[in-house]
């Protein structure tokens, strides 16, 4: 039955009938039972076609041999990709109505992923080539992007006088770098100018909301909706672990009718599924959300702090599809190469998780140096066992283990050192 209150467009959140526009004056930064919407999690969806292309081309020119144009590719691709999502989410949590308008402006954005998408592969093949960086369609999404979201910003700046100095400072900024990204796209600069000219332009992605909220003032994101948000990003990037598994094991089964399992092939799927079992457990383990309501100041750190932790996801998906080549005899790389093209991420992946724990809560915990060093030595035993001859599919069970070595020692002792220094950051003593 339907009640007034669903048609209350006063109230702190969108309304549950959201056929009129809202006006966008701003969320309840401390509104209860704040969760994703329908819509936040469609959106997610066109990341999944962003990420799995840049992991899947990461991951073929490895096989290849071309380890060093395939990280910086896969790294210029992530950092495009983590950034536009970045800007959105924050944006949602801040000022989303979930009324009409913010509907047809998001599904604009969308258009920009999937657009974004489409130019991943010219922009790896390019990369791979080594005599130019094409990245005009690329831009073109990314400008397409950008465009829903000046006018999201528009928007919220005319509706909400509190915060319009901050509005208007994002679209300024946003302009100007957009301005830079389609001068680099498409000129013919030289490769290490246009090199050099990402770099400046990344940092200044990277600088956007300090320079846009600097004195403008923040916005009112909302710190449990902000940390849902990155989780269920992380889930749909674990995903890649999940498509790098089956990827990895379909050529790898036997007999007509794929019944015949291999050693190889069973190897691939334990590690493959146990692996991205083992990283969804550690990074759940950290209470980002309750962090964040405490140390709100920190939460552009938080945020961007991400983007090489997602790497370092997605990097481990497309590290199992190399395997699967690999075992599959379709690769040009000896197998120490196969092995650190999954290690490799899966520390960085690792390495990010402790590292945010111990920068958000300003807590070094000696217990978290054990962890660490334990962990490195799983991953550096697995390429020391793959230089030593033993089968890949060996090594990669080993390359398993790493997380469970947080995942052991957060259930047996590092959830009560957890435990108190949430409650000094709580007492105010953090």
């Amino acid at each position: 039955m339907l009640r007034m209150s669903d048609f209350d467009h006063g109230a702190p959140g969108p309304p549950r009938l959201a056929h009129s526009r809202v006006p966008m004056t701003g969320r309840d930064p401390e509104e209860r039972e704040r969760v994703s919407t329908p819509l936040e999690l469609l959106f997610d969806l066109t990341f999944v076609v962003a990420v799995g292309t840049a992991a899947s081309r990461f991951a073929e020119m490895i096989a290849e041999g071309h380890a060093g144009q395939s990280v910086t590719a896969f790294v210029l691709a992530m950092f495009a990709i983590s950034v536009a999502w970045i800007s959105y989410s924050w944006f949602a949590s801040a000022f989303g109505t979930d009324d009409w308008l913010f509907r047809v402006l998001t599904m604009v954005t969308m258009i920009g992923v999937v657009v974004f998408s489409l130019g991943l592969p010219a922009m790896f093949h390019s990369v791979e080539e080594g005599d130019h960086l094409e990245l005009r369609v690329m831009v073109l999404g990314y400008v397409v992007m950008r465009v829903g979201m000046i006018l999201q910003w528009w928007r919220a700046g005319r509706e909400s006088p509190e915060y319009r100095g901050v509005c208007m400072s994002n679209i300024r900024w946003t302009v100007i770098v957009q301005v830079g990204w389609v001068a680099i796209a498409f000129s013919h600069l030289p490769l290490p100018v246009v090199f050099v000219s990402f770099i400046v332009l990344g940092a200044l992605e990277l600088g956007l909301p300090v320079l846009a909220q600097g004195r403008a003032g923040g916005t009112p994101w909302h710190p449990h909706h902000v940390a849902e948000r990155y989780s269920l990003f992380a889930i749909i990037t674990l995903g890649e672990g999940v498509v790098g598994t089956v990827a990895s094991s379909g050529d790898l089964l036997g007999g007509a009718d794929g019944t015949e399992w291999t050693w190889n092939a069973v190897a691939v799927v334990v590690a493959g599924v146990g692996l991205t079992f083992g990283m969804w457990w550690v990074y759940f383990s950290t209470p980002f959300g309750d962090i964040l309501v405490h140390r709100r100041g920190r939460g552009y750190l938080f945020g961007y702090g991400h983007i090489p932790l997602l790497i370092g996801i997605a990097g481990a998906g497309a590290g199992l599809h190399v395997a699967g080549l690999f075992l599959d005899h379709h690769a040009e790389i000896g197998d120490v190469a196969v092995v650190a093209a999954l290690a490799v991420p899966v520390a960085l992946y690792l390495l990010m998780i402790y590292l945010l724990h111990t920068l958000l809560l300003s807590s070094a915990d000696p217990f978290h140096l054990l962890l660490i060093t334990l962990t490195l030595a799983v991953l550096a035993a697995a390429l020391l066992l793959a230089a030593a001859g033993v089968t890949v599919a060996v090594c990669l069970l080993v390359v398993m283990l790493a997380p469970f070595v947080t995942v052991v020692g957060y259930e047996t002792v590092g959830h009560r050192h957890q435990r108190r220094m949430l409650a000094d950051l709580r007492a105010g003593r953090g």
